[in-house]
């Protein structure tokens, strides 16, 4: 059984976020501070942590930013949960490499579900490079090479790529990606998706073609561009 942990002063948080974790399968610990939360990570070693940004002795970007300098919790993934929704503390959160954000209040079913895509996209993620073209994705160290350089990209324009390396040339449906990697799905998410599409082709280069429209379906990752008669 995985083990979340879940970082956060309010208890009441803690009881409704651990109750429907626990209905849906996973064991919980829980924490009250930062100093609290690394302790607990180094003696139970958590799946997945849900992270407060506000916390009563160390941020939850400063325990964020300790779990990644020790090898031992670097590559356990965090969803940052926090009352802030301005944008500036989004991108903040995004910066600093978490795996998700959550902003309070939120919607339980949703946390759920983020939980679950990313803990699943874990266990796909082998060793093994994934290629398509000159792109290569690393999976366990979140690496993507292109013709061998690497490609810097935000958590969740990997996740949106390894998706579709995954699927190894299949066509993703924009509302499986929409459910996968941000955990729900409407017209505005349809938007953000677009979004990190360009984006994600931008970064790609020449390799950029690879990443196909499927009109009225969703993306695709080709393993070689198509030719004009195809």
């Amino acid at each position: 059984m995985e083990t979340i942990l879940i970082v956060d002063d309010d208890p009441d948080i803690l009881r409704l976020v651990s109750y429907n974790l626990q209905h849906a399968g996973y064991a919980t610990v829980t924490a009250v501070s930062g100093r609290i939360a690394l302790d607990l990570v180094a003696n139970e070693r958590p799946d997945l942590i849900i992270l407060d940004l506000m916390l009563p002795d160390i941020d939850g970007v400063e325990v964020f930013r300790h779990l990644r300098r020790q090898e031992d919790s670097r590559r356990i993934p965090v969803v940052m949960l926090t009352a802030r929704g301005e944008e500036a503390d989004r991108v903040l959160g995004f910066e600093t490499g978490v795996d998700d954000y959550v902003t309070k209040p939120f919607s339980p079913r949703e946390l759920v579900l983020r939980v679950k895509s990313i803990l699943r996209r874990g266990k796909e993620a082998c060793g093994e490079a994934l290629r398509a073209g000159a792109i290569q994705i690393f999976p366990s160290r979140r690496q993507c090479l292109v013709h061998d350089s690497p490609v810097a990209l935000t958590p969740k324009e990997f996740d949106l790529l390894l998706e579709l390396a995954i699927a190894a040339g299949n066509v993703v449906s924009r509302d499986r990606i929409l459910e996968e990697i941000w955990g729900y799905s409407s017209d505005a998410s349809s938007r953000t998706l677009d979004t990190h599409i360009r984006r994600l082709r931008e970064k790609l280069g020449s390799e950029a073609v690879l990443v196909e429209t499927v009109r009225g379906i969703g993306f695709r990752l080709a393993a070689s561009p198509r030719k004009d008669n195809e």
